[in-house]
């Protein structure tokens, strides 16, 4: 039995993401500050086999509570840092004091901190730490005070204790619009307009809770550890999207999150890569998935035309609801001269996922390095690859080893 801690577990992203732990036999550690929702959680889960959830009643903005946290704490394979809050003032910052922002700060900032360094001597090894970040981490929003400043510094945070501690896989989840009850509230309250915010996103859609908390599922688990130190920017294509004028909205709804996917090797020997398939009745619906290793085979100065010719053989073949995930070269691989080439073929992908977006095709691609293992990619693919990551596209994922923050 494996063991999970979740904070702010009793509501939204939270809950949801408890639901699928204890329904996968997982022993949950049940961190929140809302006594009553905390119960209520507790009892509608599955008992695990061996040992009963914990519940665990804090306000993590009080540094001495946390502190108590790792008192009778069962060993854990991973920490979830999820709780946050957001700031509804409409106050502007300059018109802030330190009393202000100091609750919102001590839970998005400090406390997830505090929580690894409270639960740290009960981690075990190989142990996954998951700090839940926001893509208001990536974008400042403005007239939601120190929100988008405290999301930064988390995922700055994350990739520090990434570096510092090698023996762990650290990442951080940045969400983007999902509609949780802090979303609805945002709604209602007249602070957020969803036409808005849909024209941002390139798949024209918000997420479903259940959609980061399969992504919370993934992290968590020891499949993760290629992406060490790393992002996952769960929001529909918005970090990446530049443009001035309004995105169309989605015209479809996303398949269910268990649809078998249907995965197509193309550019490569397949042999290595088989694995990754999801066979089932062929009456079953299925989402059509695209692994391109062609680009990692294009020479010094094509990996733009490379990636461009895979993209339009995939856009005639797909015209709805399927992926195309491309193996890159890892930045710093080859000349000097050619490394223009490479930041257009990565800025390509971004591209072509805010002009798919509208029509549920999604693009990601993960950097590898030249003596790169498959089998230990396997996992990470048949994530970003197939259904459960509807929501992810536009994304260049930096496979451990790869990027600065892992490797030094």
């Amino acid at each position: 039995m494996q063991t999970v801690l979740i904070t702010g577990a009793a509501s939204g992203i939270g809950r949801d993401t408890a639901r699928r732990f204890a329904s996968a036999g997982w022993q949950c550690v049940l961190v929140d500050h809302n006594a009553q929702a905390l119960g209520q959680l507790g009892a509608s889960l599955p008992a695990p086999a061996s040992a009963p959830h914990v519940l665990r009643c804090i306000d993590l903005t009080d540094a001495t509570q946390v502190a108590s946290l790792g008192e009778g704490m069962p060993a854990l394979d991973a920490v979830l840092n999820n709780a946050g809050m957001s700031d509804a003032s409409n106050t502007p910052l300059a018109e802030q004091g330190p009393a202000h922002t100091a609750r919102l700060l001590a839970l998005n900032l400090a406390a997830p901190a505090a929580v690894v360094d409270a639960c740290a001597r009960w981690l075990k090894p190989g142990a996954r730490v998951v700090n839940v970040a926001s893509g208001a981490g990536l974008h400042a929003i403005p007239w939601r005070g120190a929100y988008s400043p405290s999301k930064a510094g988390l995922i700055a945070q994350t990739r520090a204790l990434a570096r510092a501690r090698p023996d762990w896989c650290v990442t951080v989840l940045c969400p983007g619009f999902v509609r949780t009850e802090l979303v609805a509230g945002l709604i209602e309250a007249g602070r957020l307009k969803p036409e808005g915010a849909l024209a941002k996103i390139p798949l024209g859609r918000m997420a479903a809770p259940e959609e980061m908390a399969r992504a919370l599922q993934f992290l968590a688990s020891a499949d993760a550890a290629p992406l060490h130190g790393q992002m996952l920017a769960l929001n529909g294509g918005s970090s990446v999207y530049g443009g001035s004028q309004p995105l169309p909205a989605a015209t479809l709804a996303p398949l269910p999150l268990d649809t078998p996917m249907e995965l197509e090797v193309r550019g490569g020997d397949d042999r290595a890569w088989r694995a990754i398939a999801q066979p089932q009745p062929t009456a079953q619906p299925r989402y059509d998935a695209r692994l391109d290793l062609s680009p990692l085979h294009a020479p010094a100065a094509g990996l733009l035309e490379a990636v461009h010719a895979s993209a339009v053989r995939f856009a005639a073949r797909h015209a709805q609801q399927a992926s195309l995930t491309l193996l890159l070269p890892a930045v710093g691989v080859g000349r000097w001269q050619d490394a223009g080439d490479g930041a257009a073929a990565r800025m390509l992908v971004a591209t072509l996922a805010c002009e798919w977006g509208s029509r549920a095709l999604r693009i990601n691609a993960l950097e590898v390095q030249p003596s790169f293992d498959a089998q230990t990619l396997h996992s990470l693919l048949r994530y970003v690859c197939g259904a459960e990551a509807q929501f992810l596209t536009g994304q260049v994922l930096m496979c451990a080893g790869n990027a600065p923050e892992a490797s030094r």
